[in-house]
């Protein structure tokens, strides 16, 4: 049974925000880290716009329904 291009697309599409979110991510890390290396333990994640959760649900077929 082949994949519907659509969803392929937004599985790609997911992948790349999610890994632009992780680069991101890390990069803040390492800035906090160097200006303010008490305080980068404490430092919360922020993905701000690289962040996936909207896309989360989005594929919303058969193979996500529960099986009765």
């Amino acid at each position: 049974m082949p994949i519907d291009p659509d969803k392929r697309k937004l599985r790609e599409m997911k992948r790349a925000v999610k890994r632009r979110g992780n680069k991101h991510r890390r990069h803040a890390a390492k800035r906090v880290l160097a200006e303010h290396p008490e305080e980068a333990a404490d430092a919360d994640d922020d993905f701000g716009r690289h962040s996936s959760e909207r896309l989360n649900g989005l594929d919303h077929d058969a193979t996500r329904k529960p099986h009765e």
